[in-house]
């Protein structure tokens, strides 16, 4: 996860490797980024930051992509797989050439998030037609509303995953 398996644009790639020396840890992408169902330009790029000091991880973040307190979220997830409960805190971020969410947790939920995000790498083909399917109708053809967009693609990825029930994910 530390690749990804679609190609960033060199601008992007740039980015993040400027970013990852400048913290001087590792950027993990999950999501799109690694499945077939990526719109270059489109979707965006998820990364997972691990740190033993998110504090000092989140001010040096704030200086590299020049945003205010505001931009910070801290968020609350029970993870299905092992029902084990985190914080963490999301960024997004957009720009000319780039739209990412960035996750920064504390660094002993790594395997347990890993794991977690992994899960969601190979999926049946037909889940993969339907999620293209979905992003034309929202990135391309722009008939469909955002919500409508996110919930489909929840239970779709829920579904062929054969989980009935959405992940407890709250923004404090």
């Amino acid at each position: 996860m530390e690749n990804t398996k679609n190609k960033l644009s060199l601008e992007q790639s740039n980015f993040f490797n400027e970013l990852s020396n400048y913290l001087d840890t590792k950027l993990f992408y999950y999501g799109s980024i690694q499945r077939p169902d990526y719109i270059s330009g489109k979707s965006d790029i998820d990364v997972d930051i691990f740190t033993d000091n998110e504090t000092s991880t989140i001010s040096k973040l704030q200086h590299f992509l020049h945003i205010d307190n505001k931009s910070i979220k801290k968020v609350l997830w029970k993870m299905r797989k092992n029902k084990k409960l985190t914080t963490g805190h999301k960024i997004n971020y957009n720009n000319s050439f780039l739209k990412a969410e960035f996750s920064i947790y504390n660094e002993k939920y790594k395997p347990y998030i890993l794991e977690e995000h992994n899960s969601k790498v190979i999926l049946p083909f037909y889940s993969t037609w339907l999620l293209n399917i979905l992003k034309i109708l929202f990135y391309q053809l722009d008939i469909l509303p955002s919500s409508y967009y996110m919930f489909l693609k929840r239970k779709i990825l829920n579904y062929s995953l054969g989980i009935m029930s959405d992940d407890e994910f709250v923004v404090l």
